[in-house]
């Protein structure tokens, strides 16, 4: 279920919370849930996740030009799948960022989500200019009678995983490490619209990806081996990310071709889950160099395909 705090809701049953962005819901991520829905099971808790939006930081410093992981709507589905019995969105504002960090637990850690028990990171800071930490919400456990589950300094350091450090190896096109630290493939969500039909007259023709939010991290510029799901069946194909110097153009585009497939997908939405990184994108010398090139990479993001997948 998800839930968004808008409005002051009827308080929940006792639960347990767990607290933050969530960016990516990463391996470390993972494991912080996974604690949270075990605890609730074996103290008969509700298991609820809070997180925020906008990320702190698009309010609080707009003019950093934050990218993130993941758009809302994948965090949602991402966190679903974990078996939490509740996803709650509190919309991150200027007022609520001005809230006193016991004003913050009361109001709505105690009295509208019934806390009885909190897990969050040693490291883990709150309330107005984050000044409170969790010594802090200690004593609040003790004033308002819940408890806290600390995750500590090696229990963070075991994992060594961060959203900064996974956004720094997309930017680098690093889909190795970024997998390795999701415990997943990236993905790109996005609706299929019409292009310039430049692929067809290669042979190579092409879905345009268009992707909604303006804040989702995009790789890299390059050649991507990807993979994306439609009526049930898995379609393996190549991306290419950038703006198509061989043909002069200037503006990012996103274009993926599947192989053998055959259909029409104009208007669809689609997860496009990134597997392998195949090369940086050239400007060739002619359209016939591009088709030799475009070739090299599917034979090479086929062979990719069948030693890890098939």
């Amino acid at each position: 279920m998800i839930s968004k705090l808008e409005k002051k809701p009827e308080r929940t049953e006792p639960s347990i919370i767990t607290i933050g962005t969530f960016d990516g819901v990463h391996i470390g991520h993972q494991k912080i849930i996974n604690r949270l829905v075990e605890t609730g099971k074996e103290n008969g808790l509700k298991s609820i996740v809070l997180t925020f939006f906008p990320h702190p930081r698009m309010v609080l410093q707009p003019d950093y030009n934050l990218k993130l992981l993941h758009s809302i709507d994948e965090r949602q589905m991402l966190l679903t799948q974990y078996g939490v019995d509740e996803i709650i969105i509190k919309p991150f504002t200027k007022a609520f960022a001005n809230l006193s960090a016991e004003a913050y637990v009361k109001n709505i850690l105690v009295d509208e989500l019934n806390a009885q028990h909190i897990i969050i990171g040693y490291d883990h800071h709150f309330g107005k200019n984050r000044s409170a930490n969790i010594e802090d919400m200690r004593a609040f456990g003790k004033k308002y009678d819940f408890q806290i589950d600390e995750i500590s300094a090696q229990d963070i350091q075991d994992v060594a995983v961060s959203s900064t450090k996974i956004r720094q190896a997309l930017v680098d096109g690093d889909i190795e490490t970024t997998n390795a630290y999701l415990g997943y493939s990236y993905f790109i969500t996005g609706t299929v619209i019409k292009g310039k039909g430049v692929g067809k007259t290669i042979q190579f023709p092409t879905a345009n990806i268009s992707v909604e939010s303006s804040y989702k991290l995009i790789p890299k510029n390059g050649v991507y081996v990807v993979a994306s799901k439609w009526d049930g069946e898995v379609y393996y194909g190549m991306m290419n990310i950038g703006t198509n110097p061989t043909f002069d153009e200037k503006k990012q585009s996103i274009e993926v071709y599947f192989f053998n497939f055959e259909g029409n997908l104009y208007g669809k939405l689609l997860q496009i889950d990134i597997l392998h990184r195949l090369r940086d994108e050239h400007k060739f010398s002619s359209v016939e160099a591009l088709q030799s090139q475009l070739k090299k990479d599917q034979e090479n993001a086929i062979h990719f395909i069948r030693t890890r997948y098939e």
